[in-house]
């Protein structure tokens, strides 16, 4: 149904230079990216993380063919499915290089899609310039790993390893570091050898520019407006299971098949298979390892048996993550410890029935006040500013944890497992104290008794 809103058929100055869509998987977030750009000369940047590599275009959810003309896409299906070293520096770089270009084409760049740190890195100046000038720094302390490819050596390690070197060349990071959270390990090592200079230092350069903050450098564009398309979590999960069995129905078993016959079979057989590098980490494929891996003479019973577990797994899979992807957006800009965050415009999209309603002209309509210079009708949502969440690092004995940061800190203090840890330790203490009492009991009775021993024996003639 077309759209009855009134919009300007050129993009103006006061035109936001970016639009970002937010939200969790399933809600809608290319649909009302394609109808702006349809409306506004608009042009889509997906921020997928797996949309970037070839293959496997079901269970990714790439816009179709006909999605596609509509609206020109940008960074969908150009990297090889064994490239395993896509990193969010690249995505960045090439990311700001097309905004550049639509900016000088007068085209409207609408950022979509859910991966959480490639949208980071446009939205802010989080990430360190490969080209920046660390001549003249002090060097010295820092002992750099010797590998001829170090991404390949660090990935290699484990987390205690990987801990304890970059406590060598960065401790104040390693200090703010999870020792088990091995990809920021990795990543702040990584840094240090790209660089030569210490992770924690360069996002220290980053805080101290004009309008940064604790989490990073400024913001990249002033003038962003960000949508965040929320839904009520169980007409979500409705919906996501649906869109399984929908991604089913299009043909996403036989995908999964000929995807792994190409690209992983031979990995598996030679027990090198990775499922936490590009594209083979996406949700969907190693949920089907069991079914796609199993032996030729396996029964069709069972076939069918590993299939359903796979496509169970799927779905539960699925559902954290959209919970993960909503949790970030209210991390990242709700609660934001600073004012440094562009306005966020909610809009629901619990019923798809309404979506023109309650999404489209909502949307549109923030759109073109913007673009007039005029105040939106439509709220955005009010930040909640805290305090900087300092990131301390705490050891919990009873649990036998370690947690970074204060606010985690006191969240752990308060959750159901440390505090049946301190039951635990209190009915211990209680029954060894209640056991002390008894054997000191025990003990004066026994010297009771030996006294009136020996009195009946003084008396005894």
């Amino acid at each position: 149904m077309a759209s009855t809103c009134s919009m300007p058929k050129t993009i103006t100055k006061t035109l936001p230079r970016l639009v970002v869509i937010l939200g969790a998987t399933g809600t809608g977030k290319s649909k009302l990216a394609i109808e702006i750009g349809k409306r506004l000369k608009g042009e889509i940047i997906s921020a997928d993380s797996m949309q970037v590599y070839k293959g496997l275009d079901i269970i990714t959810n790439k816009v179709t063919v006909e999605e596609h003309a509509q609206c020109p896409h940008h960074m969908i299906s150009f990297l090889d499915p064994l490239v395993s070293r896509y990193t969010v520096v690249d995505f960045r770089n090439r990311a700001l290089q097309l905004i550049e270009d639509l900016h000088q084409r007068q085209k409207l760049p609408i950022v979509v899609g859910g991966t959480n740190y490639f949208i980071e890195s446009l939205l802010w100046k989080v990430l360190m310039d490969n080209t920046s000038d660390n001549e003249g720094e002090s060097q010295q302390p820092l002992k750099p790993l010797k590998s001829p490819d170090p991404k390949i050596a660090i990935q290699k390690l484990g987390p205690s390893e990987l801990h304890r070197r970059l406590a060598e060349v960065d401790p104040e990071m390693a200090a703010m570091v999870h020792p088990h959270d091995t990809r920021k390990l990795a990543r702040s090592l990584q840094v240090f050898e790209e660089t030569g200079v210490a992770h924690s230092r360069l996002l220290e350069q980053q805080r101290g520019q004009e309008g940064g903050d604790h989490l990073g450098g400024p913001l990249r564009f002033r003038d962003t407006c960000i949508f965040w398309l929320n839904s009520d979590i169980k007409a979500l999960d409705e919906r996501l299971d649906q869109r399984v069995d929908e991604m089913l129905s299009k043909g996403l078993i036989a995908e999964l098949q000929n995807f792994h016959l190409l690209y992983n079979q031979q990995s598996v057989q030679e027990n090198s298979q990775d499922y936490q590098h590009g594209i083979f980490q996406s949700i969907g494929f190693k949920e089907f390892h069991e079914f796609l891996t199993a032996d030729k003479d396996t029964s069709e019973e069972d076939l069918q048996t590993l299939k359903q577990k796979g496509i169970e797994a799927l779905k539960i899979a699925t559902r954290r993550y959209a919970r993960r992807q909503n949790k970030w957006v209210r991390n990242r800009f709700l609660k934001r410890p600073s004012s440094n965050v562009p306005p966020v415009y909610a809009l629901d999209v619990t019923d798809l029935t309404l979506w023109e309603d309650k999404v489209l002209h909502p949307a549109l309509h923030v759109l073109e006040s913007l673009q007039k210079g005029e105040k939106p009708s439509l709220e955005p949502l009010r930040l909640d500013i805290a305090d900087k969440n300092k990131r301390s690092h705490h050891t919990c004995d009873l649990c036998d944890r370690i947690i970074i940061g204060d606010a985690e800190w006191h969240a752990h203090l308060k959750s159901k497992s440390h505090q049946h840890h301190v039951r635990k330790k209190r009915r211990l203490e209680e029954a060894a104290s209640s056991e002390s009492h008894a054997k000191q009991g025990k003990d004066q009775d026994q010297r009771d008794t030996v006294s009136t021993e020996d009195l009946v024996k003084a008396a005894t003639p």
